[in-house]
């Protein structure tokens, strides 16, 4: 296991696993994706960065044009997401459609090369005992990207390296600084690829979705007031609502046939349950009854305690311990056992029990 190929996106975390492994003695060579035009990473200039990287590095660059893939993905899905009143999460979508699944695929047909790395934080073992590659959460949990790679197979988990799962992103930028990286003070993106390139989520979306007004309005229907699109909204948001009300008012619901923005009150907007679909169970085979765990709603949300029910059509119904604020459609639920990522999958309509 001593040829990798590392996926360089051109910012300092790539960058660093890239150096990393090549100081361990690892043959490496860089491999781009190109995702699309514009600045950021993912992007022309992050092409120009990764290239740099391996030019410093002394090892091959090799740029695979991937746009059409991440067209049809990550646009089209986004797209029609936003369209049918839900919030996707592109990244695991990509991580899994576009980026590992192909990457190895380049790596095996065209190099001849079984593993490839990233620069994500999260770690992987293997546990003899179920036979199956662990996921788990990386050492600092303030970096942990595991929520984002629920999706990965066995197959891609058994084929790939994270070199910075135990690293901290201090020591990340030491390291690169010790390395002498051109990328080591290059600042991090705060943003989603498509935001970062186009500004706003707001600008992507209506350069593909019209704007159509509509009602905003309470969970009586009374209408409070009105939007430009549904698109523009998502679960649990307060601000730029754009209603005067005697307490702060949070959307609830998104209504796509009638275009409507349903809004109510912070209680309103919790919920005991949800249920999941497209699962992927990553540690643990999958169960056939109930199990305990923590999850994790979104990516920035901390993990709470869940019953998660396992259902037909790799489904599940997940049943928090207390009603969680902003559950929300498109959106990734993923549960863990300590730092084991168990599973995940797309959060289904909310409940309305």
């Amino acid at each position: 296991m001593k040829k990798v190929v590392v996926g360089l996106s051109g910012g300092v975390d790539s960058s660093t696993a890239a150096a990393v492994l090549h100081h361990q003695g690892y043959d490496i060579v860089g491999l781009t994706l190109w995702l699309m035009k514009g600045k950021g990473q993912c992007c022309s200039e992050g092409m120009v960065d990764a290239a740099k990287i391996c030019e410093q590095l002394g090892v091959p660059h090799h740029i695979v044009d991937s746009r059409d893939l991440f067209e049809q993905n990550i646009i089209d899905y986004l797209v029609s997401g936003y369209r049918e009143g839900i919030t996707p999460l592109p990244c695991s979508q990509c991580n899994r459609a576009v980026k590992f699944g192909p990457m190895i695929h380049y790596a095996k047909s065209e190099l001849g090369i079984d593993y490839i790395a990233t620069g994500h934080y999260a770690r992987i073992a293997f546990d003899e005992q179920s036979g199956r590659y662990q996921l788990l959460k990386a050492i600092d949990p303030r970096k942990d990207q595991s929520y984002f790679l629920y999706d990965l197979s066995q197959e891609i988990l058994a084929s790939t390296l994270f070199p910075l799962g135990e690293t901290p992103k201090t020591e990340t930028r030491r390291l690169a600084a010790e390395f002498n990286l051109t990328t080591a003070e290059k600042p991090e993106s705060q943003d989603l690829c498509l935001v970062e390139a186009h500004g706003s989520m707001q600008s992507f979306l209506d350069q593909y979705i019209n704007q159509k007004t509509g009602d905003i309005v309470d969970q009586g229907g009374k209408v409070l007031g009105q939007h430009q699109g549904i698109h523009h909204y998502t679960i649990g948001q307060r601000r730029g609502l754009g209603v005067a009300y005697s307490e702060p008012l949070y959307v609830v619901d998104l209504d796509p046939v009638m275009n409507r923005v349903i809004v109510g009150t912070r209680d309103s907007a919790a919920d005991p349950e949800c249920t999941v679909c497209r699962v992927n169970w990553v540690s643990i085979a999958p169960p056939d009854s109930p199990i305990r765990a923590e999850v994790r709603i979104r990516y920035r949300s901390q993990p709470v305690p869940v019953t998660v029910v396992p259902l037909p059509e790799n489904r599940v119904h997940l049943r928090f311990d207390e009603p969680q604020f902003g559950v929300t459609p498109g959106q990734g639920a993923v549960w863990y056992e300590g730092d084991r990522l168990l599973g995940g999958g797309i959060i289904e309509r909310k409940s309305k029990g």
